[in-house]
């Protein structure tokens, strides 16, 4: 078994060296996910306008995932240990350029509460979200060393599009209310800010923590570690530390 792992690593790296060399644009040590490993879903969702702040931000001008070589690789090997329960990545968040963040700020201090964020935000005035530490002025996101991302059942019916339009409940209500996430119910949305978005909430089921917890196992196996207040967010200690503020554009074909 562990030269199997030890194989599967070895190839993982191999993948991501070699992705590297097809997108000589990227600054060093970042590949794109894509190139990488196809087969992880991506939906990359401040490349759209479903997310907190209604609208793509600055600096996403493309739905990629963009991450440093290590991260990828690691990525490589969960996704090899989901498949074998017939289960997916799906990427939320990956590389975030620094004018994200920027915009990310400009925006909760614009004294502006719309509806639409207040399905992410549902007990929060915006401009508290700093102090509590779910936006954060500086992200790790920047460093290409963080990502944020959930699980899919590939066996289950996926195909429910996100309606801008439609009058979805807040994140924290039930799936079948809330805005479709295409993936399994970890408990709230994506980006809720929100007690019950804690990694280690007691508000969710039990199903809903069986989820959480094979999420972290899974990560956490491969050098990732989880950010307590919210159960979609991790990172790689010591992988970066440099903040990138290059746009993400579309991978070259």
């Amino acid at each position: 078994m562990r030269c199997v792992a030890a194989a599967a690593g070895a190839l993982a790296m191999l993948a991501a060296s070699q992705a590297a060399a097809q997108s000589p644009k990227l600054p060093g040590g970042f590949v794109y996910l894509r190139d990488v490993d196809p087969s992880i879903i991506q939906d990359i969702r401040y490349a759209s306008s479903n997310n907190f702040v209604g609208r793509r931000l600055a600096g996403y001008d493309a739905p990629e995932c963009i991450v440093k070589q290590q991260v990828a690789a690691a990525l490589v090997k969960v996704q090899a240990d989901l498949k074998t329960k017939n289960l997916s990545l799906k990427m939320l968040d990956c590389y975030r350029p620094a004018r994200a963040s920027r915009d990310m700020v400009a925006w909760a201090n614009d004294g502006k509460e719309t509806p639409e964020q207040k399905r992410y935000n549902p007990k929060l005035n915006k401009r508290d979200l700093f102090k509590l530490g779910y936006i954060a002025a500086y992200s790790g996101h920047s460093t290409g060393a963080a990502v944020d991302l959930t699980i899919v059942d590939l066996s289950a019916g996926n195909s429910v599009a996100f309606d801008p339009k439609a009058d979805y409940a807040d994140c924290t209500a039930p799936a079948a209310k809330r805005a479709p996430e295409g993936s399994v119910d970890m408990g709230t949305g994506y980006d809720c800010s929100d007690g019950k978005a804690h990694t280690a909430s007691p508000a969710i089921t039990a199903d809903q923590r069986k989820w959480r917890q094979m999420l972290v196992a899974a990560m956490s196996k491969q050098g990732f570690a989880n950010y307590a207040k919210e159960w979609w967010h991790f990172s790689i200690p010591g992988t970066g530390t440099q903040a990138y503020d290059f746009p993400i554009t579309r991978v070259a074909k």
